[in-house]
């Protein structure tokens, strides 16, 4: 490795004259990835959630639709996904373009960011809900209708809590994927990590300082998600699924 990296130049000033260092702008960077991240994260449950219940209903026309809201957006890449939220779809909604030009800009790219992420996860997280709800054995469907509940009743109270705990692995590898994709987000001007590395790298031409500080930062923000989810995943463990196999 080069001896000659400057590892002070984080605590040097971005301006002559400020107080802001390098640092600080990285790490405000970081809290832009990790809001993003959770804001989408809660849409993906959500709408996967829902889609992944859907996929797997008996009513052939609710399935359909959340086949085909999976196929929609698993097979547009990302980045395109963003270009159309961010500029496309306000062009088609007047009252929505009129509404973000008067907004902070960085506002609405983060408003962008978690709703092209959470819709685009979602559909993975849909994936995996339809792979819990399936690998559970045809005998819990039936006891829960066996016991008066109806459809709706029957996946909250019996067939979501165990798939739930069935795909906390992969729901583990979606989370820290989640976190990873907000990068794109620099495409549309979002300030996150990723965006404030460039920056820094292109100002002070620190480039390997700049992303060997991007890459610690998310290797420690991975980690830590991987170690919180492999708590979560021993304390709710269901005994005779390891994989989600029957």
């Amino acid at each position: 490795m080069n001896s000659d990296l400057n590892w002070l130049l984080f605590f040097q000033p971005i301006v002559e004259g400020e107080t802001l260092v390098w640092w600080e702008m990285l790490i405000s960077g970081l809290l832009w990835t990790l809001a993003t991240a959770a804001v989408a994260g809660v849409i993906a449950f959500t709408v996967g959630s829902l889609m992944g219940v859907l996929r797997t209903a008996s009513n052939k026309p609710l399935a359909f639709l959340g086949n085909a809201y999976v196929e929609l957006f698993r097979n547009i890449p990302l980045i395109v996904q963003f270009f159309i939220w961010y500029f496309v779809v306000p062009e088609f909604i007047p009252a929505l373009k009129e509404w973000s030009i008067e907004q902070d800009p960085t506002f609405v790219q983060f408003l962008a960011s978690v709703v092209c992420l959470g819709l685009f996860t979602a559909s993975r997280v849909a994936e995996q809900v339809k792979s819990g709800v399936l690998s559970l054995s045809r005998g819990q469907r039936a006891a829960g209708y066996a016991l008066g509940l109806n459809e709706t009743q029957t996946y909250r109270f019996v067939l979501l809590p165990m798939a739930y705990r069935i795909i906390i692995p992969p729901m583990t590898s979606e989370a820290m994927n989640l976190i990873k994709n907000t990068s794109v987000a620099l495409t549309i001007g979002l300030t996150e990590l990723t965006f404030r590395t460039r920056e820094m790298g292109e100002v002070t031409f620190a480039f390997f300082e700049a992303y060997i500080a991007a890459t610690v930062l998310y290797v420690i923000v991975a980690m830590t998600v991987n170690r919180v989810m492999a708590l979560i995943e021993r304390r709710t463990a269901v005994p005779g699924y390891i994989s989600g196999g029957k």
